[in-house]
């Protein structure tokens, strides 16, 4: 008898490849090995303080990388402690360890590491830009990635898969930034939990790996988690041009594959788009916003800092000057990426237009340095633009493509490429070099010294809190309603207060900052008076960052439930890791029945959580009653129970 297999998608290839724990099949749980893990120095060290708890001698992962990139403008001893403690974690634990200022990880790991039809998880939520080398590439929280270190499943929701048939070719002037921000317009920020995006069609073949990953970076954005290109023909090119040949396999959809729905874009439609304040989701034309007064211009960060990002604006800008009332910063995605430029003199060129030279770090992405002036607008190529992201509140940050930046730097107003070529410019065709310029001394690679490492523990590094078993009932007290779109830089800021992420107890006093700055002391009376806290939340509550300090620190101050009208993927994942119950409105239309300050009970829920049955929520000071819903898989509950994943590991080992 004859076997007929049936056709798959990318997705479901790798998946089922990597599968280790139950059924692929959709809404079913599922876990998958983990081939390689990536970390960077924000998220890293708690990642690593968790690891170490785990007691586990060696990473038991292919590959384990551990990046300086976020952190590196050193203001206080507490981001260089942090970076030493990560070198010697390294050492001791069998990490490759790249320095600060070997670049950014997300465009490091696509050059160096990243391999088609491999699992990456990275502690950083635009890991997918692995996904333009043919990897299934997840960010999550950083105490999965230590999981994942210690040899565990990663656990996810067999996703849906989006089938996007790319047609035709980009025109001049318009660039991948512009097919992501399109799929931002088509999909929106929210309602995409669960689904992973699959690219296809003859217009892929158009696109380079650096376009690529542009897009599936990107698409961290719309909540999905994760997008892929195939493994093609332009995959093999860029390996070789790393060095790196041997890496590849042709990795395709199965004719007649079947997905979960199908779109087309036509690439040749696009035009020049723009995110507009506050959210990467509000697309406008370019068009539409010409004659926009600029401020400051911002070109790098893992979405646009590649070779040939940066060679583009180097030709736009060859012999011309920034405008004067333009503060212009690049920042190259990786010290190849700068090597190279330089080898072949757009770096020159950037430069004499005025460019100021940011390191090759995230940087203004995170709103660590380059905060613009007050009331400032700023057009980034970066791929956030929430409030105060930049680190200057009342500035109004403009998301577009590194052809629409670099005219804006010659015009000082927001201006459509296109009309530069009125101006004489024409458009540069930028083609990837046979070979980069390669040097990896920047990495320290592991050696026959593992084991026999001193860990170095600097003063503003402490140990992971726990988290308390679930309580037979939750009771307390709504400590902050907000409205749709919370984003974690909503719930615990980045930029300067990012130096305290290894140092929970401080980190926890800028929670909600943004929102409500006096949230941290009503939430530590609470607290402190034996009742709980809980979040009353709108949609798409945590979407952004994959920080789980945003779960972490509200653990710290006794959060014990969010309820949301829906929530993001990675936060919700996060939540359930430190012992806070995430729940859904099972009538958003109660989410207007409830005030900040109200008193709050759900009783029975460690029962109803072990045993099943429907969970009503009391709200004391109204005299009201709601129903919520609880999405959680057998495994999620036993967590919860426990009071967090690393108090689960401890009971399974006992």
């Amino acid at each position: 008898m004859v076997e007929v297999k049936m056709p798959k998608n990318i997705v479901q290839k790798i998946l089922e490849e990597h599968l280790v724990e139950g059924e692929y099949g959709p809404g079913r749980e599922i876990g998958i090995h983990i081939d390689q893990t990536l970390t960077q120095d924000a998220t890293g060290t708690m990642a690593y303080l968790q690891f170490e708890a785990m007691g586990i001698p060696k990473t038991k992962a292919e590959l384990s990388v551990s990046y300086v990139d976020h952190n590196t403008v050193q203001i206080g001893f507490e981001n260089a402690d942090d970076h030493k403690y990560l070198q010697t974690i390294a050492a001791k634990y069998g990490l490759v360890y790249s320095r600060a200022g070997n670049g950014i990880c997300h465009q490091v790991h696509l050059e160096r590491f990243g391999k088609p039809g491999k699992i990456l998880l990275g502690s950083d939520s635009h890991t997918p830009t692995g996904g333009g080398i043919g990897m299934i590439a997840i960010g999550a929280g950083g105490l999965d990635v230590a999981v994942a270190m210690a040899g565990g499943p990663f656990y996810l929701s067999t996703p849906q898969v989006i089938r996007v048939n790319l047609h035709g070719k980009l025109k001049p002037w318009v660039a991948a930034k512009d097919v992501v921000l399109k799929m931002l317009e088509l999909f929106t920020t929210k309602g995409n939990v669960g689904c992973v995006f699959e690219y296809g069609g003859e217009g892929v073949k158009t696109l380079s790996v650096p376009e690529r990953a542009t897009i599936t970076n990107m698409g961290a954005e719309c909540g999905v988690t994760t997008s892929i290109f195939p493994s093609d023909e332009i995959t093999k090119e860029f390996l070789s041009s790393q060095g790196r040949g041997d890496d590849w396999i042709e990795l395709l959809a199965d004719e007649d594959a079947e997905y979960h729905k199908t779109i087309d874009i036509n690439l040749d439609e696009i035009e020049p788009l723009a995110a507009t304040p506050h959210s990467p989701g509000n697309i406008e034309k370019v068009s539409n916003l010409k004659d926009l007064e600029v401020d400051q211009v911002c070109m790098g960060s893992c979405t646009n800092s590649s070779y040939k990002d940066l060679m583009t604006i180097a030709h736009i800008l060859k012999g011309r000057k920034a405008h004067p009332n333009i503060s212009f910063v690049v920042a190259p995605g990786s010290k190849q990426v700068l090597e190279n430029i330089m080898k072949d003199g757009g770096f020159s060129d950037i430069v004499s237009a005025g460019a100021r030279i940011a390191e090759s770090a995230c940087g203004f992405c995170i709103g660590n340095s380059q905060s613009p002036k007050t009331d400032a607008v700023s057009l980034r190529t970066s791929n956030r633009n929430f409030l105060a992201r930049s680190g200057t509140k009342s500035a109004n940050a403009y998301l577009v493509s590194p052809e629409t930046a670099a005219a804006a730097v010659l015009t000082g107003r927001m201006t459509d490429p296109r009309d530069l070529e009125g101006m004489g410019i024409q458009y540069p065709d930028i083609k990837m070099p046979e070979k980069f310029y390669i040097d990896d001394s920047m990495f320290i690679f592991p050696d026959d010294a593992q084991g026999d490492v001193e860990i170095s523990r600097g003063p503003n590094i402490g140990e992971p809190p726990a988290s308390e078993p679930l309580p037979e009932k939750i009771d307390g007290k709504v400590a902050i309603k907000v409205e749709d779109k919370i984003t974690t830089d909503h719930i615990i800021p980045a930029g300067s207060k990012m130096k305290y992420r290894s140092n929970v107890p401080k980190y926890s006093e800028f929670l909600f900052e943004v929102v409500d700055p006096e949230f941290h002391h009503r939430a530590i009376e609470t607290r402190d008076s034996g009742k709980h806290n809980i979040i009353v939340a709108g949609l798409s509550y945590g979407q952004g960052s994959s920080r789980e300090h945003a779960a972490l620190c509200p653990m710290f101050v006794g959060v014990k439930a969010v309820i949301a009208k829906s929530m993001e993927r990675i936060h919700n994942a996060n939540l359930i890791n430190f012992g806070i119950v995430p729940l859904s409105f099972k009538d958003e239309k109660d989410y207007d029945g409830i005030e900040q300050g109200d008193e709050l009970e759900i009783p029975d829920i460690k029962k109803i959580i072990q045993e099943g049955g429907s969970l009503i929520v009391e709200n004391k000071s109204k005299g009201t009653k709601f129903e919520v819903d609880y999405n959680l898989s057998d495994r999620e509950k036993q967590i919860l129970l426990a009071g967090g994943t690393l108090q689960y590991m401890k009971q399974q080992g006992d």
